[in-house]
């Protein structure tokens, strides 16, 4: 784990997505957090010391999503596949699979596995699998705030993790996509998919993977925007855990009411022509009882601890 000492940031954005503004003061206390997400590895052994199943592992209960269709009701995650020919970029079905046996074991379906991954992020974990994950390591997820803090390495205000340039001498300082999304992927990072967790330089704190690769857990409820700033330097906000719960319909059943979490950092799915959110203002709402193919995690230690 590396140590990021406390103090006052701007966090936020006023030049991208509405959800990332405003730019407002916060501050945090010192705090130590894992230098990559959580990797295939460490999932591994925590699972092998446990026993414990992934929310993708085991079938959904039927009383939790009432008027699903019964054979949708089988354990599986959603995994992404890129179509075929050129699709409308609002319909995020055309890319999203939800396949049955798909999990972080086997993260591209039932036939997959994670042979040759071990330093690859885990992929398919649900919130509660990533606070399970942290109570046995003996550690927290991070809020939104120390998350945006610890991605910005020591850079007040700069639009990347790295600077303000994208790719700095041409150089790839992050696994994103490459080309038009979903169709074309130029691998110009040299991955499709994930990468290994220090494929790509760390920031200014010596974290790597802040930016791309997988998206991270918080443990913020979503809001749809931040707060204003404060009217006085003295009424900054200090450690804050921001929104509230508030559940959202879930979109493959509209009639299930799902609360929402925070998420950051971009993923390999990212692309300039679509969720251009690789950086560290962005943030994104992710349902809590959701898996994904391209979303991680990792934790977070507090001196109080």
């Amino acid at each position: 784990m590396i140590y990021v000492p406390g103090c006052t940031f701007r966090m936020g954005s006023d030049k991208h997505y509405a959800e990332e503004a405003p730019v407002h003061r916060v501050t945090v206390d010192g705090f130590w957090i894992d230098s990559t997400p959580v990797t295939n590895r460490d999932f591994r052994k925590f699972v092998n010391e446990t026993g414990y199943v992934t929310s993708a592992e085991i079938a959904p209960n039927p009383k939790d999503y009432p008027g699903a269709l019964p054979h949708m009701l089988k354990a599986g995650s959603l995994v992404f596949t890129p179509p075929k020919h050129p699709v409308d970029l609002r319909d995020w079905s055309q890319w999203w699979t939800y396949k049955f046996g798909a999990s972080w074991r086997r993260p591209y379906g039932p036939r997959s596995s994670i042979s040759g991954l071990d330093d690859h992020p885990v992929v398919h974990v649900a919130y509660d699998d990533a606070e399970a994950y942290a109570k046995w390591a003996g550690k927290e997820l991070p809020t939104e705030a120390e998350w945006e803090f610890a991605a910005r390495g020591g850079l007040d205000g700069a639009e990347f993790a790295w600077g303000d340039a994208f790719m700095p001498g041409g150089n790839p300082m992050a696994n994103t996509w490459h080309g038009a999304f979903p169709l074309q992927n130029l691998a110009t990072d040299g991955y499709e998919r994930t990468s290994p967790v220090t494929a790509f330089p760390p920031n200014g704190y010596g974290l790597y993977d802040m930016i791309g690769n997988v998206w991270e857990w918080t443990t913020d409820w979503w809001s749809a925007k931040h707060p204003p700033d404060a009217a006085k330097a003295c009424c900054v906000p200090e450690n804050p855990r921001g929104g509230r719960e508030e559940a959202s319909y879930d979109p493959c059943q509209t009639n299930v009411k799902i609360s929402r979490r925070v998420v950051k950092g971009g993923s390999h799915l990212c692309a300039p022509n679509y969720c251009r959110r690789y950086r560290p203002a962005a943030r994104h709402a992710q349902q809590i009882d959701s898996s994904m193919s391209h979303i991680g995690f990792r934790c977070v230690m507090h001196e109080r601890s």
